[in-house]
């Protein structure tokens, strides 16, 4: 055996509390104002939800828009007041105590972003990995694929049916590769183990959780090559029932869910999160644009597998350094270095081009919400824009 496992939570955690409500700020800050600068967190402890950082906008908040904002990013999370559930097991919307710690963005920060010729300076420095393989359609890494489509099927069913399960749930997924030259060259043989924890009613008892779960995770869309439920172990709630649930029992915070928001720990991650923060930081676009190129060298037939990293200097428009690693799976005739070069000088890769190409700065309920985001990845969606393949042909060009 050569395993390898990755994890998923939902946007009922605590952690994803934080980021869903950081992002709800983004998006109704730069909806408001597309040069809105945020830089913001979130932490969520018991009935308190606690905002600070940093914000640039026209867009006019009040003290009382902000509490509504977080109640309303609770409500869509599904902690809506589920009288199913008491007070003092999951958290209610009207039980929450905002604090507001938000400060305007240093001018020392903003006179290197926002520059008189029109281009934008990377709003920190920092380094952004994107990466891409073929194990899975989307070109994302089997374990935490599954591990997510386990997670979606569980939540859905979880909004829908609030008399049985609360929202704040957590899977997990093991492949097994059989041998270390399959995961290198992205063979997944089987679904190896499932872990899925999520809370339930009083009234429920373990056996009945475990056996709707269970037919949960059938139903889930698991590839049958690779999921035998008879050869697979299967930990649902392996500590017991549980009821109590919710930030009302566990703190969260922005930020602290980098390998789920990613690629679950098949490639390496940058310094800093993604949500809570403006298009400009190049956390987050950097993230995006390196992706979008990694999942292109990939889909083009290019290599098996692929990382691309990316580094800023704060206020400085270009990338500091660009660098592609296919772990030896290129195909004849190409290699790493030829690949970098390529992409340095085909892709600008600076703020103002990764926000033109993706419409960083226009989120909508039409393209996307950054909040959308935050609850279900950072990568790895393909109704994401920065998922779309649209310049395979520019690719398979190098061949």
């Amino acid at each position: 055996m050569y395993l390898f496992t990755s994890e998923v939570v939902s946007p009922g955690h605590p952690d994803k509390c934080a980021d869903i409500i950081a992002d709800t700020i983004v998006d109704k800050l730069i909806i408001g104002d597309s040069k809105s600068r945020v830089a913001s967190e979130v932490f969520v402890a018991g009935n308190h939800v606690v905002i600070g950082g940093e914000v640039t906008s026209a867009t006019k908040m009040s003290n009382d828009d902000y509490i509504q904002l977080v109640k309303d990013a609770l409500i869509e999370i599904g902690y809506n007041g589920n009288n199913h559930f008491t007070h003092k097991e999951t958290l209610y919307p009207e039980d929450v105590n905002v604090q507001v710690l938000l400060n305007e963005q240093s001018p020392d920060i903003n006179q290197g972003v926002d520059q008189e010729d029109g281009e934008t300076g990377a709003g920190d420095q920092g380094i952004m990995f994107g990466y891409a393989d073929c194990e899975t359609e989307n070109y994302m890494p089997s374990a935490i694929t599954y591990a997510r489509l386990l997670m979606d099927k569980v939540y859905k069913y979880a909004k829908a049916n609030p008399h049985e399960l609360g929202v704040d749930i957590k899977t997990q997924v093991t492949m097994d590769y059989g041998l270390k030259d399959n995961f290198e060259s992205c063979k997944p043989q089987k679904i190896h183990t499932i872990v899925v924890s999520a809370p339930c009613v009083a009234s429920m008892n373990i056996e009945s959780v475990r056996e709707l779960i269970q037919t949960l995770i059938d139903d889930a869309g698991l590839p049958s090559e690779l999921y035998n439920r008879e050869d697979c172990i299967i930990h649902i709630n392996p500590t017991g029932k549980y009821v109590s649930h919710s930030p009302l029992h566990d703190s969260g915070l922005t930020g602290r869910k980098l390998i789920v928001d990613s690629f679950g720990g098949y490639a390496p991650i940058g310094g800093g999160a993604q949500s809570s923060k403006d298009y400009t930081k190049v956390d987050r676009s950097g993230l995006y644009a390196s992706r979008y190129i990694a999942k292109h060298i990939v889909a083009s037939g290019l290599a098996k597998k692929c990382v691309v990293q990316i580094s800023y200097a704060i206020g400085v428009a270009k990338p500091t350094s660009v660098a592609v690693d296919t772990y030896g799976t290129v195909v004849d005739g190409l290699d790493d270095d030829r690949l970098s070069t390529f992409v340095m000088d085909n892709f600008p890769l600076t703020p103002n081009w990764i926000t033109k190409k993706f419409a960083l700065d226009k989120p909508s309920k039409e393209t996307f919400l950054y909040a959308d985001v935050a609850g279900r990845g950072q990568v790895g969606q393909s109704d994401y824009p920065w998922e779309q393949l649209d310049r395979l042909e520019l690719f398979r060009g190098l061949r």
